[in-house]
C-alpha cells in the first residue's frame, strides 16, 4: 500500500489564506511593497510563476499579488511606470535595509 501525505488547513481558511500560507513556505521569489508592477511581473516571467508573495521586513507573507492582477493593472488607463506592489495592496513595510530601493527580492 503506498503511503498519502496530506496537508491539513483550517476549515474557516479561505482559499486566498491557503495561498497565502502556502507562499510562506515556498523558498520561491518574493517581493518586498516598494518593488514595481514592472518588475514584478519581470519576476514571475523568469520564474515562471504566477504569484508573488509580498513580504514584510521580517520575511513574512502580508500579502499575495497574482500576474493577472498585475497584468490588468499594467494595462489600466492610469498606470505609470512608478507603481508600487504596496500601492495596490495597502501599506506593507519596506524592504530590509540591503535590499531597499533595489526593487529585487531575494
Amino acid at each position: 500500500m503506498a503511503s498519502v501525505m496530506t496537508q491539513l488547513h483550517p476549515a474557516s481558511a479561505t482559499p486566498l489564506d491557503a495561498a497565502v500560507a502556502d507562499a510562506t513556505d515556498s523558498s520561491g521569489p518574493k517581493a518586498w511593497g516598494d518593488m514595481t508592477v514592472e518588475m514584478a511581473l519581470s519576476v514571475m516571467a523568469g520564474a515562471r510563476i504566477g504569484y508573488l508573495p509580498v513580504c514584510d521586513e521580517d520575511d513574512l507573507c502580508t500579502g499575495l499579488v497574482t500576474q493577472a492582477q498585475l497584468t490588468v493593472v499594467r494595462d489600466s488607463a492610469t498606470y505609470t511606470d512608478r507603481l508600487r506592489l504596496r500601492d495596490l495592496i495597502g501599506p506593507v513595510p519596506a524592504a530590509p535595509a540591503g535590499l531597499a530601493g533595489t526593487g529585487y527580492a531575494a
